[in-house]
């Protein structure tokens, strides 16, 4: 039943994002006439080809999904002001890649150049300008993603609710974005810490927002259902990042579109790395440490500490983990069952086993 389940919402997931990349290729293509920008300025149309690039080029479009079930949780009629929201999400995602790149110096996302090194290569000898420009673009996307839902058909009482969302969203990730710095300052971020930092960084934008913008378009009263939203999207959000992290130390470069040791070179001490380092001991955190920050950490030793954790259990250990916060939000989600239709509820208890990976 589970896997009929997680076949059914990935099926579902699939439909949603080809319906949206779609629309999200046609904004693209109307932006240039509907945006006010400088007549002469060469600048200007490169940015917004960067940003259409790296929007279209990928991703799993799961907060989309996410914005439309949570309407159809209300209702499975047409949903005005739906179509701008799932926009504004992807805009906004949009405008955190850009700027995690910058942070991260990552020269690849979703499997092409990232923004930031796209302007490198076109301005090699002009460093400075290449990141004003990748800072700008991002600014302009997280912009264009408020400006999207004052667009929205729908009443000016609902167009406020929705904009207050993603203004809350927004302003809680660049809060994730600082506190997910400074957790690298801790030899060893407890598991609190690391869930803080992924509460802020990823699930309240991630998944708690589009789920509010759904029910809010489909006319429900969110703040009734508020601690089980939060307590649903903090155990999906969770699952993700174990997921992410994983396959960041465990993964391969072709199947995740991400360079594999990113974080290690990168000295970020995410859920693998801070799981690896409390299981380690003296001599063997010392090679991981020596790797952690080294963004000329070599192939050969991201390959030693990958046997290292494997040989310590971290990979078995993470695809527990993932397995246990996806039947918890399963059982959580299995809770609306009495307030909205069971149908859609099927799906949010079957969308977190996708953050399982096999074998756990």
């Amino acid at each position: 039943m589970n896997e009929t389940i997680t076949a059914a919402a990935r099926q579902r997931v699939a439909e949603h994002r080809r319906r949206f990349d779609r629309r999200f290729e046609a904004y693209f293509a109307a932006l240039p006439e509907r945006l006010d920008t400088p007549p002469l300025s060469r600048f200007t149309p490169r940015c917004l080809e960067l940003l259409r690039d790296l929007s279209l080029r990928g991703g799993k479009r799961l907060r989309v999904a996410l914005l439309y079930e949570a309407a159809r949780l209300v209702t499975t009629d047409p949903v005005p002001g739906l179509a701008e929201a799932a926009l504004s999400i992807e805009l906004l995602q949009t405008h955190g890649l850009v700027h995690d790149d910058i942070i991260d110096d990552a020269p690849v996302r979703r499997g092409g150049p990232s923004t930031y090194y796209a302007y490198r290569r076109e301005f090699p000898e002009a460093d400075r300008t290449a990141l004003g420009l990748a800072v700008l673009a991002g600014d302009l996307a997280a912009f264009l993603s408020m400006r999207v839902l004052l667009e929205a058909d729908v009443p000016a009482e609902l167009r406020q609710a929705m904009l207050e969302v993603q203004l809350n969203a927004g302003a809680e990730t660049v809060a994730g974005q600082i506190v997910d710095l400074e957790r690298d300052f801790r030899a060893l971020p407890d598991e609190e810490f690391l869930h803080t930092v992924c509460e802020y960084k990823s699930t309240r934008y991630s998944v708690l927002a589009p789920l509010r913008l759904g029910l809010l378009a489909a006319g429900e009263d969110v703040a009734r259902h508020d601690a089980p939203l939060r307590r649903y999207a903090t155990l999906v959000g969770i699952g993700g990042q174990l997921r992410d992290d994983y396959l960041n130390l465990f993964g391969e470069e072709g199947a995740t579109g991400k360079s594999v040791g990113a974080d290690l070179r990168a000295g970020r001490r995410s859920y693998a790395v801070s799981a690896l380092l409390a299981g380690a001991d003296e001599a063997q955190r010392a090679v991981v440490e020596a790797a952690l920050g080294d963004p000329q950490c070599t192939v050969e030793t991201v390959e030693r500490i990958r046997e290292l954790a494997r040989g310590l259990g971290v990979d078995a250990k993470l695809r527990a983990d993932m397995r246990r916060y996806a039947d918890a939000a399963r059982a959580e989600a299995a809770g609306w069952r009495p307030h909205w239709r069971g149908e859609a509820v099927a799906f949010f208890e079957g969308l977190p086993l996708s953050n399982v990976i096999p074998g756990a």
